[in-house]
């Protein structure tokens, strides 16, 4: 490689990577979000400590709320792993950890804490980063290595 090439790489990126990078993201944050949620729904007690935290966090019906939010978390990271509509497995789970935020994390936030180290502690939760993969794969889309290009494909010819 050339030292233009190897700048421009440094610099620019590879576009042509592009869709590896789209798959390992999109095929990781749905693994973790499927075992999750699976974890949570089939061994034993795996929705207690959600339903402790909703209850904690005082939100209605906290024992459907718990095994809802697990099957979601278990079907939209199944789906987003695959990538059979993930755009709306992404908006699903974007929300759920939305709500997470502001159910559960915001409050572990130090009080008193200026502006700038509140942002840093915010940014710290994986929540929060969850959250920005997902808004990145509703815009990028699943990729070339998903159910639904291929889907999109099949439809478009």
């Amino acid at each position: 490689m050339d030292l233009k090439r190897l700048i421009e790489f440094a610099l620019l990126g590879s576009g042509g990577l592009e869709q590896y990078a789209i798959l390992v993201v999109r095929v990781s944050i749905g693994l973790f979000f499927a075992i999750s949620g699976g974890n949570k729904l089939f061994v034993p007690g795996g929705t207690k400590p959600v339903y402790e935290t909703l209850v904690k966090s005082k939100a209605p019906f906290p024992r459907q709320l718990a095994y809802f939010v697990s099957g979601v978390e278990f079907v939209c990271g199944s789906l987003l792993t695959v990538g059979f509509l993930s755009s709306p497995a992404c908006v699903a789970l974007l929300i759920d950890m939305i709500v997470a935020i502001l159910m559960s994390t915001l409050s572990t936030i130090p009080k008193g804490l200026s502006r700038l180290s509140w942002v840093d502690d915010f940014l710290y939760f994986p929540e929060v980063l969850y959250v920005l993969f997902f808004i990145w794969l509703i815009c990028s889309g699943p990729g070339k290595f998903s159910v639904d290009y291929w889907l999109a494909g099949k439809s478009l010819r």
